[in-house]
């Protein structure tokens, strides 16, 4: 599987290029062995198409990435975002759902580009003035974080026990935690967080032993993947008018603005 993208890349269109003290989660409840088939799966498309990624290709931190994009030249590329799952209620969504732009981000919880971008999109947000609504969707890659399947569920539980906004709550303290270098186990940190979100130990305990939520995630994991998504992290900015930006890698808030605005003046 490819390691986190974060390689300083151009923008491009569908249509042209741009530039809590609390209990232990039992030590049997763990989705290992629910994500391997599709992990398979996944890895075997991305090494036959040529596509696998490394970490290595990291150049340097926001302020490099923000200098190499306005420096590149836009070059054409087959495009594939068109074909995003609609954006629904079901979704995991921090803004009206009805805003004008919406950003699809498809990402790893231990993934640490991933906790970098998710710090860039919450400053984005609150400066979008409503006009963007971001959707978090699920792309645990199991291959380089082994809890990361397990964090996906948990998230979903989250979800399912407490709401949208416990899902947030969850989902943010979590990448602040390990942002911080957080070193708690995993099944407690994911219980505390539970916890700290509104939701009991003993239903999450119960959800996170039924796996009910492994089809969801697989299902975002394989949205990403047919979208074009070969790394974590990996989002696309749907404009108005449903036409679709890709943003590859951890970027700044200053290129995720950029886009957008994009996406707001194409569709004048």
């Amino acid at each position: 599987m490819s390691e986190e993208t974060n390689t300083p890349t151009s923008v491009t269109t569908n249509t042209a290029p741009i530039m809590v003290a609390t209990e232990k989660v039992k030590s049997s409840i763990s989705l290992k062995d629910f994500f391997i088939p599709l992990s398979i799966v996944i890895a075997g498309a991305l090494i036959g198409a040529g596509l696998f990624f490394s970490g290595s290709n990291f150049t340097g931190g926001n302020t490099d990435i923000a200098k190499n994009n306005q420096q590149q030249q836009p070059t054409a590329a087959a495009d594939t975002t068109g074909k995003i799952d609609e954006v629904t209620e079901a979704d995991h969504i921090k803004g009206d759902i009805n805003a004008p732009v919406k950003i699809v981000e498809y990402s790893d919880f231990d993934c640490p580009f991933c906790s970098r971008f998710h710090e860039s999109m919450s400053d984005f947000i609150e400066t979008s003035d409503g006009n963007v609504a971001w959707v978090y969707r699920q792309f645990p890659l199991e291959q380089l974080h082994k809890n990361a399947p397990t964090v996906a569920h948990a998230s979903e539980c989250v979800a399912e026990l407490g709401g949208n906004e416990a899902f947030w709550k969850f989902t943010d303290s979590y990448f602040v935690a390990k942002g911080a270098g957080d070193a708690t186990p995993a099944q407690t940190l994911i219980t505390k967080l539970a916890n700290e979100a509104g939701v009991a130990t003993g239903v999450f305990n119960d959800c996170m032993e039924s796996g009910r939520h492994k089809k969801a995630v697989e299902s975002d994991m394989a949205d990403a993947v047919e979208t074009g998504g070969r790394g974590t992290p990996w989002s696309i900015v749907i404009g108005p008018t449903g036409k679709t930006y890709p943003i590859n890698g951890a970027q700044p808030a200053t290129v995720i603005a950029q886009v957008v605005k994009l996406a707001l003046e194409e569709a004048e």
